[in-house]
């Protein structure tokens, strides 16, 4: 929360969960509205009118449909065992949940004390051992008061040492690690295989406790002693070994992460970070410690609070990823990796193998949270009997749809089960419906993981209003492989059998110009309302579509000014063309009758090919676009903007727009074509630039009220057996020399003539596009020319007064006005 809510001095727990619930009702309503503004202004295209939230009764309903459906495949339960646990939120986390973060922790060899060591004499074939330990090494003291056995690999060897008249078990691949540790040589007195160590007891070190040694096939020989110290209560390996072995699942950490009273009472109340220090210290003074060293490691922490979170093994729910659904048999881990492999597409590609890595190691999911604001698992309970059908969900459903989960707080469960009948119910056992009194009973209040709200999404908003259970599209960061892809997929499956979306693409994340993660605390965050304001949307978009969107994103403010330079080359080509159609009627004829007369247009023609280009401009953006090859389309249409059509075409036709009769045939054969370029180059631009594309469109028909977004595409397909790639060349050719003349004090292009050799079969009829092509005045063929390229200095030849042109024809008319004869005859001067 943003402040603190006005609370009374006292209030019970009730009461504080519903002004909770409110306050964060408030504060998701205020950033509803900030979102959609943002959004809004980059001209995304949603039902803003009518937005999905989560937190709208009709999607609870929804929601808890889903689970309904889960709960009648029987693969939901509740268990105790170790999650992963916020201590700073008090509450469990899913893996979805976590950022790993790099901490350092102090790191222990201790040993703990043989009780039985007239077993090892068998074990090592020894005549006697008085006194010896077993070796364990852990990275948390803190949860050695929940030691309830030290575990070995069956098949690993292991030894008996003795060094500094202190004899110790450990592996005996870890034996040079621990000499180097100790600092002097350890002497064998004998060996044996891990099965063999299951008849040692041993006592703990501070605690008053008796265990034993157990096996377990997960103990590494990678680091530590090759013995693992088993605390079922607070890891999952050490939980499935306790299992395995009949241990209880013994957790003494409370919720706030501080002990309770089934530790010494040196260690009650003590939160378990501070506890490390008093633990290690104990340890030295008892003579239990060999070693202690500070050690950096990647470790889990909330990502709401920033802070280090812990295995505590609490009661949950959950859904089981390998147990088979009732209707087909399969399990959802099944499901999902069949689907992976052959239902999903991916973009990028290593999308699919890193999904499919974290769906064949994940563990059970736990759907429960210990929080105020979320939906509210439907569960009630009566003397340690919980009640919870598929027919019980769906009464509740059905009082969240009309009253909103809110009402699970304040109604009583008589009310919420108002539809619901334990007689007629199918699912409900014998023990429940002879004893479950719904009068007396309690509602639970636990809430559902958000990812399993917003991993339901398909049915509230697929399913519930577009009649459809599969989306084609699912567009997210590189994260959402653990978090909404994964869990809207194991969803999905439980429910429906059948993944939420055809295709999966997947982007980087934003950091800072040195490749760091960008975050309001770090300092180095861009507000997006200032960049906004200073860049606007369209720039902000032209930058996102150049990006490689399948990778972390560096960026700085520097960016966006490159980006503005270049969507302002967009814009002013677009405004070029715009104003040279100042005079043409786009309302004659329609843009399709358009495309088709223009096919029939002289193949030579500047025209012609400035049309095929953009023929495959649109079919390769089009292409691009379907395969979300967004900074490829980016790139393309750039290119064409800036190179085929402003320095080339736009170019080439200025002087026939500005100084050609504003009937010939040739303008209106170019302004025809302007038409066909800027309603074909406004739909492709419209996906990466919304605004402008329409402003152009709505420029273009005279009309505020049309919308390039509401048009019809356009089928083009300009091909002519006519090359340009000559012409291209020799234009090369025909700048360079240009460029080289202005030592020689030409200036301007129209100063100059061409004067050419020769000219190649494909270029040859071309030839009278070929002035304006070069930008020069005119051009000549001359056989005998010693290069085959001449630069003419015309500056002593008669200018153009209206075109600006020295080309053959002008030659002073009347009054001293110069005029080439097509400028002359346009104005009407005949001599």
């Amino acid at each position: 929360l943003e402040k603190k809510p006005d609370l009374p001095n006292t209030v019970d727990v009730a009461t504080f969960r519903q002004i909770i619930r409110k306050e964060c009702q408030k504060y998701a309503q205020k950033f509803i509205k900030t979102q959609a503004a943002q959004m809004k202004s980059l001209l995304t295209i949603a039902g803003y009118e009518s937005p999905y939230l989560t937190m709208d009764p009709q999607y609870e309903a929804d929601v808890l449909a889903v689970f309904s459906n889960l709960v009648a495949e029987k693969i939901v339960y509740r268990q105790r065992k170790p999650i992963h646990w916020s201590i700073a939120n008090q509450t469990a986390l899913a893996d979805a949940e976590l950022e790993y973060k790099d901490k350092t922790d102090t790191a222990i060899y201790v040993s703990f004390d043989i009780q039985n060591c007239d077993t090892l004499s068998n074990i090592f074939n020894l005549d006697s051992v008085n006194k010896a330990s077993l070796l364990i090494w852990t990275t948390t003291p803190w949860t050695l008061p929940a030691n309830l056995a030290i575990a070995v690999h069956p098949k690993h060897t292991y030894v008996l040492a003795s060094a500094n008249n202190h004899t110790i078990i450990i592996a005996e691949e870890r034996l040079s690690a621990i000499e180097s540790i100790i600092g002097s040589s350890l002497t064998i007195l004998g060996s044996c295989q891990g099965q063999e160590l299951t008849s040692i007891t041993y006592s703990h070190p501070f605690c008053d406790r008796s265990s034993s040694v157990i096996t377990a096939d997960y103990v590494t020989l990678t680091d530590g002693s090759g013995l693992v110290h088993i605390a079922p209560g607070h890891g999952t390996d050490d939980y499935i070994a306790g299992l395995a072995h009949n241990l209880d699942v013994y957790c003494p950490v409370l919720e706030d992460g501080t002990f309770d009273d089934s530790v010494p009472d040196w260690l009650q109340g003590q939160l378990i970070w501070d506890a490390n220090n008093q633990i290690i210290d104990r340890l030295a003074t008892s003579n239990h410690l060999l070693h202690k060293y500070e050690y950096n490691h990647s470790y889990p922490h909330d990502w709401r609070s920033k802070t280090p979170v812990i295995f505590r093994s609490t009661f949950q729910w959950f859904v089981s990823v390998d147990k088979p659904l009732k209707s087909s048999g399969k399990t959802l881990r099944d499901m999902a990796l069949d689907s992976i492999a052959n239902n999903i597409e991916f973009t990028p590609d290593w999308g699919q193998n890193r999904l499919r890595g974290m769906m064949e190691s994940r563990p059970d999911w736990c759907l429960s949270r210990q929080r105020s604001w979320g939906l509210p698992i439907p569960a009630f309970e009566f003397n340690g009997l919980i009640l919870m059908t598929p027919q019980s969900i769906n009464a509740v459903t059905d009082h969240i749809r009309t009253h909103g989960s809110d009402s699970w707080f304040s109604d009583s469960p008589q009310d919420l089960l108002a539809t619901y009948s334990m007689e007629n119910d199918p699912d409900i056992s014998d023990d429940i419906k002879s004893t479950f009194d719904i009068t007396q009973c309690t509602k639970m209040m636990d809430i559902f993981d958000v990812w399993f709200e917003s991993g339901s999404s398909w049915n509230s908003v697929m399913k519930a209003r577009l009649s459809t259970n599969i989306a084609d599209l699912y567009l997210e960061g590189s994260d959402q492989h653990r978090g909404w892809f994964h869990l809207s997929l194991l969803a999905s499956l439980g429910a429906q059998q059948v993944a939420p979306f055809k295709h999966i693409l997947t982007h980087g994340f934003i950091t800072d110009k040195d490749g760091n993660k960008m975050s309001k605390s770090g300092g180095n965050a861009i507000n997006t309302d200032d960049l906004l304001k200073k860049y606007g949307a369209e720039v902000c978009r032209w930058w996102v579509g150049s990006l490689a969107f399948e990778n972390d994103v560096k960026v700085d403010l520097s960016y966006f000014d490159i980006a503005s330079d270049s969507y302002r080359k967009i814009r002013n080509t677009l405004r070029f063309l715009l104003s040279n159609l100042f005079d043409f009627d786009v309302k004659k004829q329609s843009i399709e009758a358009t495309i088709e007369s223009l096919k029939s247009i002289d193949s030579h023609s500047i025209d012609a090919y400035i049309l095929a280009k953009l023929s495959e401009l649109q079919t390769n953006v089009h292409n691009y676009y379907k395969t979300y090859q967004i900074q490829k389309a980016s790139q393309l249409i750039y290119q064409f903007f800036t190179n085929e059509l402003s320095a080339i075409y736009c170019v080439a036709v200025k002087d026939r727009l500005y100084c050609d009769d504003s009937t010939s045939l040739r303008r209106q054969q170019t302004q025809e074509t302007m038409w066909v370029i800027l309603e074909t180059c406004c739909r492709l631009i419209a996906p990466i630039l919304p605004h402008t594309s329409d402003e152009a469109y709505s420029y273009l028909h005279h009309e505020s009220s049309v919308s390039i977004h509401l048009s019809t595409p356009l089928s083009l397909d300009f091909q002519w057996n006519d090359s340009w790639d000559d012409a291209l060349k020799l234009r090369q050719s025909v700048l360079k020399k240009l460029e080289d003349a202005k030592s020689n004090g030409i200036e301007n292009n129209l100063d100059a003539w061409i004067q050419l050799n020769e000219l190649s079969d494909s270029v040859e009829p071309k030839k009278a596009e070929l002035a304006d092509f070069f930008g020069v005045s005119d051009i000549e063929i001359n056989p005998d020319s010693p290069e085959p390229i001449l630069v003419l200095d015309k500056r002593d030849h008669p200018k153009c007064d209206r075109s600006r042109k020295r080309d053959k024809t002008v030659k002073e008319r009347l009054d001293n006005v110069f005029l080439s004869d097509r400028d002359a005859k346009i104005l009407g001067v005949f001599s």
